[in-house]
């Protein structure tokens, strides 16, 4: 595996997509020319610290890398477009374009191929990330040489701190609703007036009311939830909006 990528200009590759019912040939300067590109690169499509972390964490932080200057966050693994295009749809990550290396010739190109045979996986990425600016790597990082599927470096938050480092976060906001609830309504519209970007948590569709009540103590909706602290419901959100 290569560290020493930065400066040079990312391979000249053309990735075989799947879009609708057609094949679409991608080229390298089709994502890079011209544009800032953050580039992370994992091990494999529906794996844990894939799935888990390292992709929903980009694909939450989109808006604020797209603020300072960012055009778009591709997310690449040598695997075909199929697999890719399922794993974005099962992982709702509509702001991370899929790029299916399934040949590995970028990944190569990168010195970032590795052997998995022990895993039954074959060849694969090493975890890594980067900021391409026209095509050309300003900044790498790279996971350490260790054995398993380190992930240490190559995460959202760390690409954040070296493109903004004075950045300060919003902190997570989710909130339990459920369709047709007024209440849940009136709580939605304050976090949105506000600019408060938010998860929501629909009951009888990714929770159940067991759910609602192990978590908050409470069988009513809206619950909020704001940087790991329960609010409550709406007219508790209004007061802590209040309060200031």
């Amino acid at each position: 595996m290569s560290e020493t990528y930065e400066g040079r200009s990312v391979p000249q590759v053309t990735f075989h997509t799947r879009q609708g019912d057609k094949w679409v040939n991608v080229t390298t300067d089709d994502l890079f020319k011209n544009k800032t590109v953050i580039v992370f690169s994992l091990p494999g499509a529906f794996t844990p610290t894939c799935s888990s972390s390292h992709l929903p964490r980009y694909n939450e932080l989109y808006s604020v890398f797209s603020q300072h200057g960012v055009d778009d966050i591709l997310c690449i693994s040598v695997n075909d477009t199929f697999v890719m295009n399922a794993w974005k749809a099962d992982q709702h990550a509509e702001n991370i374009t899929f790029i299916p290396d399934g040949n590995g010739d970028f990944t190569r190109g990168m010195d970032m191929l590795v052997e998995k045979e022990d895993l039954g996986f074959g060849a694969r990425s090493w975890r890594y990330s980067m900021l391409v600016r026209d095509g050309k790597v300003e900044k790498m990082f790279v996971e350490p040489n260790k054995p398993g599927d380190p992930f240490e470096v190559s995460d959202a938050d760390t690409m954040l701190q070296y493109l903004a480092p004075d950045v300060k976060l919003q902190e997570s906001v989710s909130l339990f609703t459920k369709p047709g609830c007024q209440f849940c309504a009136k709580a939605k519209q304050m976090l949105q007036e506000r600019g408060i970007q938010y998860e929501e948590i629909i009951l009888g569709q990714d929770a159940t009311t067991v759910s609602l009540r192990a978590v908050t103590g409470r069988a009513t909706v809206p619950q909020v939830f704001i940087g790991g602290r329960h609010i409550g419901g709406s007219d508790d959100l209004e007061q802590y909006f209040l309060r200031g």
